[in-house]
């Protein structure tokens, strides 16, 4: 007759009953690990057990008691020998294992294990009841272990963000994205830039901790990413409607062409209209950035806002027609690219991915923090970005070529386009 069927608690240990793979592989690490440790004392007192030698190099004192200690493969009980009366000149601290560190209750390699577990999703605070088994019922495992981690990533955060620049890049995203941290009322902003390189790669390039999104601080970014090695300016930045950004671009970049989010000035436009208008302008502003020339966009634009004015929303009209060249940069650029280039949907797709793993954390207390654990999902979510279309165009782009609403210019253009 088959035992009874039990709901196990969340702490129950992780092996089925009768998993005789499971309890050998266990008893064998077991065994190797306490092997181990009984050949560090011999080592130390250079002899076996009831061995006797000449030199005189101390006592075995019996063990510790017995502790757990978790590994990657889960968790494991071991008694860590003691010695005792030790000759300074044999160990000036007496005898310590080198192998299991006083006060250790879990290695390297399952401390990292957790690290990277509250990077996929979790909260510190949903440790205790998941990993229990895993770990063992008296690991230290706490907020505070992902703390010390944090520590770690600190030290990464300042290596990368020095490291030098050598690709060369054709567009850049920059946003700025609010996060709740600190004890003061307004959210952290973090300035981020990611880059697209010659071979159509995405790059992560920077992420620093702004005022706002002030033009000083927009500036300290760009400066630093010149001066780690972008000294070819990109061809196109790609951001929203913040004037910090591109007065900070013009100053360091002042080569770089400027395209606006087409999102978010359709938000704009909305704002300014009663809901009853929203879903036939949202469609409007749609079909004009899916237009297939500048012109035909253009022409969309004029006969829209006419039909505002029309209505009476001259204030809808006049954001939308505001700085138009800005958002219709993206034609002199391969039709491939468009869907890239309209938006700065890039960051904002891969800053949905930071958000869910910051919003279990609540608001963190020290700002810093936010930071380390933005650029460590952030390094990790990069592994699977999606590169941009037709890579090959931007080596035709980087070359010099002309695009004309999208298509290869492979004639020079004449005196009048020119000047146009």
């Amino acid at each position: 007759m088959s035992a009874k069927y039990q709901i196990l608690p969340p702490t129950a240990p992780v092996p089925a009953p009768g998993d005789v793979l499971e309890a050998v592989v266990r008893s064998g690490a077991q065994q190797l690990l306490q092997a181990a440790l009984e050949a560090e004392v011999e080592e130390l007192l250079g002899r076996s057990r009831y061995q006797r030698v000449a030199e005189f190099r101390g006592y075995r004192n019996g063990h510790l008691p017995e502790r757990t200690i978790g590994v990657g493969m889960g968790a494991v009980e071991v008694r860590i020998p003691r010695v005792r009366d030790v000759p300074l000149e044999v160990a000036p601290d007496g005898f310590e294992s080198a192998i299991v560190h006083r006060y250790e209750r879990r290695s390297q390699t399952q401390a990292r294990l957790l690290g990277r577990l509250y990077l996929e999703g979790l909260s510190s605070g949903d440790f205790e009841p998941v990993f229990r088994a895993l770990v063992g019922s008296t690991a230290a495992l706490s907020p505070n272990s992902i703390l010390r981690l944090k520590q770690e990533w600190a030290q990464e955060y300042q290596l990368w963000r020095a490291r030098p620049l050598t690709e060369r890049y054709a567009y850049l995203f920059a946003d700025g994205v609010y996060l709740k941290a600190g004890l003061e009322q307004e959210k952290t902003v973090l300035l981020v830039v990611i880059g697209v390189r010659r071979d159509g790669r995405k790059e992560l390039l920077a992420i620093e901790e702004g005022y706002r999104e002030s033009r000083e601080s927009w500036a300290g970014v760009l400066r630093s990413l010149r001066e780690r090695g972008m000294t070819e300016p990109p061809l196109l930045a790609v951001g929203d409607g913040g004037l910090g950004l591109w007065a900070a671009l013009d100053e360091v970049f002042p080569d770089t062409r400027h395209q606006r989010c087409g999102n978010h000035r359709t938000l704009n436009v909305l704002d300014k209209l009663p809901r009853r208008l929203h879903a036939e302008t949202r469609q409007a502003i749609h079909a004009m950035y899916d237009a297939p020339d500048r012109q035909s966009c253009t022409e969309q634009r004029v006969a829209y806002c006419g039909q505002l004015r029309a209505q009476g929303q001259a204030a809808a009209a006049d954001c939308l027609e505001r700085d138009w060249d800005d958002f219709t940069a993206f034609y002199d650029f391969p039709q491939e690219h468009w869907t890239h280039l309209r938006t700065s949907n890039p960051i904002e797709s891969i800053f949905a991915g930071v958000r869910l793993r910051t919003d279990a954390t609540k608001r963190m207390r020290v700002r810093d923090n936010v930071l380390y654990l933005v650029f460590k999902l952030a390094t990790r979510l990069s592994t699977n970005w999606r590169g941009i279309n037709a890579p090959n165009q931007l080596h035709l782009l980087l070359a010099g070529y002309r695009f004309v609403d999208g298509q290869l210019q492979l004639s020079q253009p004449s005196p009048e386009e020119a000047a146009a």
